[in-house]
């Protein structure tokens, strides 16, 4: 195998990686944060406007992992800075 064969392959499979991982575990901690949030809510209700807003502060941010994930998927497969540098040797 050409070394060019060599960075595809390692290109796809850490793309996969990162995408399977990166979207996973997210996944998991949104479900921890609502879980919370609604235990939170149930036990003190007076405060549901001030969790409500942390809870979606914190979703945003989870879910901005997920995101940067993809990109760098999107990176390693479409915009792959090591294939020019293999294809010009």
């Amino acid at each position: 195998m050409d070394s060019a064969t060599l960075i595809g392959i390692a290109s796809v499979v850490t793309a996969g990686l990162t995408t399977g991982i990166g979207c996973m575990l997210p996944a998991l901690a949104e479900g921890k944060a609502v879980a919370a949030a609604l235990t939170s809510l149930a036990q003190q209700p007076d405060a549901s406007s001030t969790i409500t807003r942390t809870l979606f502060v914190g979703l945003a941010m989870i879910e901005s992992t997920a995101i940067y994930c993809f990109v760098v998927s999107m990176i390693l497969i479409f915009a792959n800075p090591f294939w020019n540098h293999f294809i010009a040797r």
